[in-house]
């Protein structure tokens, strides 16, 4: 089944005209927050009148601004590791005032629905996970059956048993073109074409090796280069504009509004399989993804991207989806060379027409 039919599907249910507010808990790393709007397109699409939530932590609250569809961002910070009775109570009551019809809980873990729960939502949908029974009331079965995280995650929007498509609407962040242009005056960002990096991700077994050789090949070409970045990048930044040069220069920090106003205004986006290579696809600028220990295929961007590169030599153990590398070697970052990266950035420059000493209109 395509997308398009399954709309079609949908648009003869009798809960069509549904009105009551519809919560959506996500997961709360970056990329997988961003991978949680094609949720809430689906519902939108499934449910036109039904206002659309999202709980989200301080780090990923500046996204649900860029979120079409989404009412609002719940804002909370539950404290991580033990259950904290007290902080459930103050979300389950912060939700109860909201009058939510419905719940869409994508963590597997007990503790992720305990305040939906508690704060009495009638419909309460999720994957059974931490032997959930009792707080939720729309189990779902056959995770496992379901390889990629947009799949997992798209289902709990649609009724029980309905085949799924092959096909999901991409994520959108849209990113007004005035915020941008007032970003960059503030900062003083005006002027040569510019190639964003950003060398972090979780775990270091996923964070490409050669970031200030391609950095400063980029800058002896003309180019300005960026790096983004949380504070834990402030260290790799410091080291890549270091190499780099006076063309270089390092916008990590504590905002995520900053990276992704920075993303939304290069013209180039190099990243690890991080949170931000879905942050900069959703945001549609043009973005080279580099994948190591990590299946493209199961963990890319569902938003196309100009280039996906993986290592071409062979690598055993590859992919092991691990944070850290258990054989210590990291070949299959360590054997992607920079000469490879830096082509690719070029041609996709070229291809867009882009060149080095080319000035921004003021």
């Amino acid at each position: 089944m395509n997308y398009e039919s399954l709309l079609a599907e949908l648009a003869q249910r009798p809960d069509r005209a549904e009105t009551s507010p519809v919560l959506l808990v996500p997961y709360m790393w970056i990329g997988d927050f961003v991978r949680c709007h094609t949720v809430v397109r689906v519902l939108k699409d499934r449910w036109p009148q039904r206002p659309v939530d999202v709980l989200t932590t301080s780090l990923c609250a500046p996204l649900v601004d860029y979120m079409p569809g989404v009412r609002q961002g719940i804002v909370f910070d539950l404290p991580r590791g033990k259950i904290s009775p007290t902080h459930e109570r103050a979300l389950a009551a912060r939700l109860r005032a909201e009058q939510y019809g419905a719940s869409l809980v994508m963590p597997r873990t007990f503790k992720a629905t305990i305040a939906p729960w508690l704060a009495g939502i009638p419909q309460r949908t999720g994957f059974i996970g931490e032997m959930r029974f009792g707080l939720l009331n729309d189990w779902r079965r056959g995770e496992r059956a379901l390889p990629r995280m947009i799949d997992r995650c798209a289902a709990l929007a649609l009724p029980a048993n309905i085949e799924l498509p092959m096909d999901w609407p991409e994520p959108q962040l849209e990113v007004p073109q005035a915020e941008i242009d007032a970003w960059r005056q503030a900062r003083g960002l005006t002027g040569k074409t510019v190639v964003a990096l950003a060398p972090g991700a979780v775990g270091p077994a996923k964070r490409w090796s050669y970031y200030p050789e391609t950095a400063k090949a980029l800058t002896a070409k003309g180019f300005e280069v960026w790096v983004i970045g949380g504070p834990n990048e402030t260290p790799a930044a410091q080291a890549i504009v270091a190499a780099a040069g006076p063309g270089a220069r390092d916008l990590t920090g504590r905002d995520l509004r900053d990276g992704i106003l920075a993303l939304a205004a290069a013209d180039l986006v190099i990243s690890n399989d991080s949170g931000l290579l879905h942050v900069s696809a959703a945001i549609g600028s043009p973005t080279i993804g580099i994948f190591g220990p990590t299946s493209a295929w199961h963990y890319a961007p569902l938003n196309p991207i100009e280039a996906i590169i993986e290592t071409k030599t062979t690598v055993e153990c590859r992919p092991c989806h691990k944070p850290v590398c258990r054989v210590e070697h990291h070949r299959c970052m360590r054997d992607i060379p920079e000469a490879e990266v830096t082509a690719t950035a070029l041609q996709v420059l070229s291809k867009a027409g882009l060149a080095a000493a080319e000035l921004r209109a003021p």
